[in-house]
């Protein structure tokens, strides 16, 4: 697998919200940097750190290749998604420093918009063995 065909595996999991094939990515102790200071390591952890995409729902994500090698790549990639929990919302709140913006108790939770670059290593099956990404996000608060 190259960084093609796991950006389209990527956008595949995520749309369809599947923290099982999100690991499956990943050889057996694959990297998963969700920020620079935070991994996830292993197929146990890979998985259940992407449970927390069992909280969006109306997920779209578009991704463009920018460079490619023999064993990685680097991809830009975009996804939006409205927001189905309070959990994630707090999750999101605090993974952007800024923390909650103010809403009133009942208020529609917002839809999501997250924009970013993201770099893949591969091992030798295809499979991934480290991948990095770097993102900003913005709220659209109703």
């Amino acid at each position: 697998m190259g960084i093609h065909d796991f950006m389209a595996a990527y956008k595949r999991v995520w749309e369809g919200q599947d923290k099982h094939g999100f690991a499956a990515l990943f050889v057996d102790g694959g990297r998963y940097w969700n920020t620079p200071f935070q991994v996830q390591t292993g197929a146990e952890e890979l998985a259940a750190y992407w449970a927390r995409i069992e909280l969006q729902r109306d997920i779209a994500l578009t991704y463009e290749v920018l460079a490619e090698t023999p064993n990685g790549g680097i991809a830009h990639w975009h996804v939006s998604y409205q927001v189905a929990s309070e959990e994630l919302f707090r999750i999101w709140a605090a993974s952007t420093g800024t923390g909650l913006p103010d809403r009133k108790p009942g208020d529609p939770l917002p839809r999501l918009t997250l924009d970013g670059l993201l770099k893949a290593e591969f091992a030798p099956d295809g499979r991934a063995e480290e991948v990095r990404i770097w993102w900003h996000s913005i709220a659209d608060m109703p």
